[in-house]
């Protein structure tokens, strides 16, 4: 299955608010992720076990570098308004005070780290369109991994945003190492990581 999208009802226009009220109206299956990516709300079926086998192994291994005070959230919604987004990544790091309260979602710009893992239906909005807006958010830091990359599975870390840009700090194919800069200080070898 792959993602579906739903365009704001005619008349709604594309305003943030239409968009959000949409997002938290709509009613996927249980799973699926519905997001807001450029303007669209869209709705992806649960990911596969591979690609949950993905998170748990990293978020496995970025706790054990991050500060006590910090969390990491699978279904934290990162708000970034102003590339008309909101989007669920696959783990965010964030300060556990930014999470304190009701609601559900928090601004990108919280988040220390952002992790997106590709499915092969929608890798592009994970390789353009939230590499986007991340960056224009000022996320510190994004890590794309790319299990469905051109057939040679990458990893991807994204840093240093600047007028909506990011550099990229480095590429690697899984199976090499790959390092977080401080504050995590991990060198995360992306071999531990499944290839479909």
């Amino acid at each position: 299955m792959s993602a579906l999208t739903v365009d704001p009802a005619p008349g709604h226009g594309r305003e943030w608010d239409d968009l959000v009220r949409i997002w938290e109206e709509t009613d996927a299956p249980e799973g699926c992720k519905v997001e807001i990516i450029e303007g669209i709300v869209t709705v992806s079926p649960p990911p596969s076990n591979d690609h949950n086998l993905t998170a748990a192994r990293l978020q496995r291994r970025l706790y054990r570098v991050i500060p006590e005070d910090w969390e990491i959230f699978q279904t934290l919604g990162v708000s970034v308004p102003g590339r008309a987004g909101l989007y669920i990544p696959d783990l965010v790091v964030v300060p556990d005070t930014v999470t304190t309260g009701p609601g559900n979602r928090i601004p990108a710009e919280e988040a220390r780290l952002v992790v997106e893992i590709t499915s092969k239906a929608n890798a592009n909005h994970d390789r353009i369109g939230k590499v986007r807006g991340y960056a224009k958010a000022g996320v510190e830091l994004f890590l794309l991994l790319d299990p469905w990359h051109s057939g040679r599975p990458t990893a991807t870390l994204y840093g240093e945003p600047e007028g909506g840009t990011y550099r990229v700090l480095d590429t690697v194919e899984y199976g090499e190492k790959l390092t977080l800069p401080e504050p995590f200080g991990l060198v995360l070898d992306t071999g531990v990581f499944p290839v479909s």
